[in-house]
């Protein structure tokens, strides 16, 4: 064995497999983000935490008041409004997070792989051209 062949531990060896399987599906490996891309992402994620908290404590005075009145009806429909608001909000976090990592001018390899940056995509209302990096 080589010097620079140490034994693997298993979660090596794990995500080397995992490597493999995803090249031989043509997956590509995720791209690294920039710095940028990493704090607009923190920056959606803070926002978001922040609305849910804000929506548990409104939840739980709405819960409370539900109990109070001893309707199970109302309480049962407080908690179903609950919990289609956190999957909306969560929704809209990840959608948000997915948009961060695939912005334009991102890492290489990333959306913009090939050198190219997408200049007026769909997204701007253009027709989608790619400006070469000289």
């Amino acid at each position: 064995m080589a010097k620079d062949e140490a034994p693997k531990s298993a979660y090596e060896i794990t995500l080397e497999k995992l490597r493999r399987q995803d090249r031989e599906r043509g997956e590509e490996a995720q791209a690294s983000l920039s710095d940028e891309q990493k704090s607009r992402i923190a920056e959606i994620r803070r926002r978001h935490e922040a609305h849910l908290a804000e929506r548990e404590i409104l939840f739980r005075s709405e819960r409370a008041k539900a109990a109070a009145l001893g309707d199970p009806e109302a309480l049962e429909k407080v908690e179903k409004e609950y919990a289609r608001e956190r999957e909306r909000i969560e929704a809209r976090r990840e959608r948000e997070i997915a948009q961060a990592r695939a912005a334009a001018g991102g890492a290489p390899g990333g959306p913009a792989a090939g050198g190219g940056a997408a200049i007026g995509g769909p997204a701007a209302g253009g027709a989608g051209k790619t400006r070469r990096r000289v």
